[in-house]
């Protein structure tokens, strides 16, 4: 009788690692991790030897120092006697504010224009398209030197809007539109106030949250709850009753034009660098943005539009409900470029005189203390960190919209 056994297990040999599928790539991996830690000790101790041949080194002592300079914008307080650091945390904060409010306003255009380019109305399609073209084919410093230009040479200055009998009154009493920027009220924070912004920041959890159960509750059940007028009732009803029930809280200090001969005083100036830079990126962004949310919905089958419409759904309906969830798969990935080319090409606003990281670390700082070296690779481990933390939280949300079979 023969006895059925497990063939001897083979030995491990150095040919494997070339020659064996199942190490071979581990291998070449290896080779390329090691070769690329090489390459980076050979350039870093070549750059300590000519640092240390030339009397030199590297320090980050002179961060801080005073930095010398006035920011024209800043989000924190700031003046010449801060430090260098204390001048880098104020052109990091204005960078991610122009990069956050162009990501979101380059996806408002690029969502709208991308739907409207594939609108049965011949006109609006078509306006959609010269958008498109017009906007992506130019480099976004040309936008950005035009907008601002236009700002600069159209709005009227300040003075317009000063004295007792003034050329220009503020728009609805509150907005003032002028070649420095456009003044708007800025709250002022009460006691109590605290708890009024907790409640409107507990409203916008809740308006998610019932609009993922709405979408839920049509899938499982195919009941459609209305979710437009909900949303804003969650959304403001809950702030307004507790902030008129503490007393108002939360006032408002409004641009006033009598208080100064020369400006306005009082509200929030967002300077016209921001708004050239903020909308340039924007629209220039949205361009490609539109063709990649037209790509999106091409890609899903006429089919599934044609289905839905056969079940009485609106035209609306169909797009938000059945298209565009199945689109987000092919948006979703060209959109993190896109995300990322916002947040790099915001170095471009040194051309308009707004104080970024690459005007305050890169540009002064970099000229006043001659550690050019050091600034640099300050730089490039922001930019490195901002664009690796956008891609992080993209991918994470195209895993969890991507197609999950049962």
């Amino acid at each position: 009788m023969t006895t059925i056994t497990d063939p001897p297990k083979e030995s491990f040999r150095l040919s494997q690692l070339i020659y064996d599928t199942r190490y071979r790539s581990l291998t070449f991996q290896a080779i390329a991790a090691l070769l690329l830690a090489l390459s980076i000790w050979y350039l870093g101790n070549n750059l300590i030897q000519n640092l240390r041949a030339a009397g030199l080194n590297i320090s980050y002592d002179f961060l801080g120092d005073p930095s010398g300079y006035d920011i024209n914008q800043s989000l924190i307080d700031y003046n010449s006697q801060s430090s260098h650091a204390r001048a880098a945390v104020v052109g990091v904060l204005n960078t991610l504010l122009v990069a956050v409010l162009a990501c979101i306003t380059a996806t408002i255009f690029g969502v709208l224009a991308g739907v409207l380019r594939l609108s049965n109305n011949w006109l609006v399609r078509k306006l959609m398209a010269v958008y498109v073209e017009i906007f992506r084919n130019i480099p976004v410093l040309i936008w950005i030197i035009i907008i601002f230009t236009i700002m600069t040479a159209v709005l009227p200055g300040s003075r317009a809007f000063l004295g007792e009998e003034p050329e220009k009154d503020l728009l609805l009493g509150y907005f003032a539109f002028t070649n420095r920027g456009i003044y708007s009220p800025a709250p002022i924070w009460n006691p109590g106030s605290s708890v009024v912004v907790a409640v409107f920041l507990a409203s916008i959890v809740a308006v998610f949250a019932y609009r993922r159960y709405a979408t839920k509750l049509l899938y499982a059940t195919g009941k459609l709850l209305p979710t437009g007028w909900p949303s804003l009732l969650i959304l403001f009803a809950p702030t307004l009753l507790v902030f008129f029930a503490m007393g108002q809280p939360i006032g408002l200090d409004v641009p006033d034009p009598l208080a100064n001969r020369f400006n306005l005083r009082g509200g929030i100036q967002i300077g016209a660098p921001l708004i050239a830079l903020w909308f340039a990126l924007s629209i220039y962004t949205g361009a490609f943005i539109a063709e990649n949310v037209r790509a999106g919905i091409q890609a899903v089958s006429k089919g599934q539009t044609e289905a839905a419409a056969a079940l009485g759904l609106r035209p609306g309906r169909v797009m938000n409900l059945v298209v565009l969830p199945q689109a987000l798969r092919v948006i979703i990935p060209p959109l993190i470029s896109q995300y990322l080319n916002i947040t790099k090409n915001s170095s471009l606003a040194i051309a308009v005189g707004y104080a970024d990281i690459t005007a305050t670390l890169g540009g002064i700082t970099l000229n006043q203390t001659g550690r050019a070296i050091e600034c640099v690779l300050l730089l490039m481990l922001f930019y490195l960190t901002i664009s690796l933390l956008i891609s992080a939280f993209m991918n994470v949300y195209n895993s969890s919209i991507k197609l999950k079979e049962r």
